[in-house]
């Protein structure tokens, strides 16, 4: 059984907030997550939805911020959330930077040294924590659902893309979603992944839509007040991605939204109410 400590848990909507911390063998170094469970959870086993954060974030941006627990609770959801990256791995520079390094792992599994030591975040999400939270947790884990929000919302679409039997369910807030045009995206992927472009498509879900559509409607929520929108985020590359292979895709384009937590808790009910209707029905 892998060892696992909990840090704080609060009673949250009927539920519980927990956080905890991990030695990952993914990473090679500690992990923190956070889960919410529902009240549900007390009597039987429950889907399980992941939230991935983006740049800068930890493990308790969402909890705190989103609002989302009073849906899950609804619902029925357990909500677990991954920090964004390894931390106090001793790699020179790895704090340097807000867009590369500690709190920036971009959800994949790096191959450039010094990074590929610990920077495994792909292998972490898809594979490593889904094993924790079924050894430890009341999940069901043939019902699981992923979304996120920039980084995250990108790391969301690659994850399901690449694992259309893990994940019943996907959405994004913001999602960077063509990291390969995106300064971000580049910067990150020569680091972490090196300058031979054709490996980037792997992480790319514009590339990846193309490739393998998912088996079911991707929702993206994307604010028109978002100063990131045309440089970084792109939604309009995935959406002709998407219509090249008739992927259903709900993309929402909402007048006025920024990136921020003010526009993710506005529509918060909205996708976990899509992601509920895929994992519980």
């Amino acid at each position: 059984m892998v060892s696992l400590a909990a840090l704080n848990t609060f009673k949250c909507f009927g539920g519980t907030v927990g956080f905890y911390r991990h030695d990952s063998l993914s990473c090679n170094s500690e992990i923190r997550f956070a889960v919410y469970l529902p009240p549900q959870a007390d009597a039987q086993p429950v889907p399980v939805l992941y939230f991935l954060s983006g740049l800068t974030c930890t493990e308790e941006n969402f909890i705190t911020k989103a609002g989302a627990q009073q849906f899950a609770a609804q619902y029925g959801l357990m909500l677990v959330v991954p920090d964004t990256s390894p931390r106090q791995t001793g790699i020179a520079g790895e704090d340097d930077d807000w867009d590369f390094g500690s709190g920036a792992g971009f959800y994949l599994d790096a191959t450039q040294a010094p990074w590929s030591a610990h920077y495994q975040m792909y292998s972490y999400v898809t594979q490593e924590l889904p094993a924790l939270i079924a050894e430890h947790f009341p999940a069901q884990t043939d019902r699981q659902g992923i979304f996120g929000h920039s980084m995250g919302g990108h790391g969301a679409l690659v994850c399901a893309l690449r694992n259309p039997d893990r994940y019943r369910s996907v959405s994004a807030f913001a999602p960077i979603a063509a990291p390969i045009q995106s300064p971000w995206g580049q910067k990150a992927f020569t680091n972490y992944l090196g300058s031979d472009r054709e490996s980037w498509k792997s992480y790319d879900a514009s590339e990846l839509v193309v490739q393998q559509p998912f088996k079911d409607t991707i929702l993206i929520d994307q604010g028109l007040a978002d100063s990131f929108l045309a440089n970084q985020l792109m939604p309009e590359v995935f959406e002709q991605a998407c219509a090249s292979v008739g992927q259903s895709l709900n993309l929402r384009r909402q007048e006025g939204y920024d990136h921020s937590y003010y526009f993710i808790s506005t529509f918060m009910e909205d996708h976990i109410r899509h992601h509920a209707e895929r994992l519980c029905g």
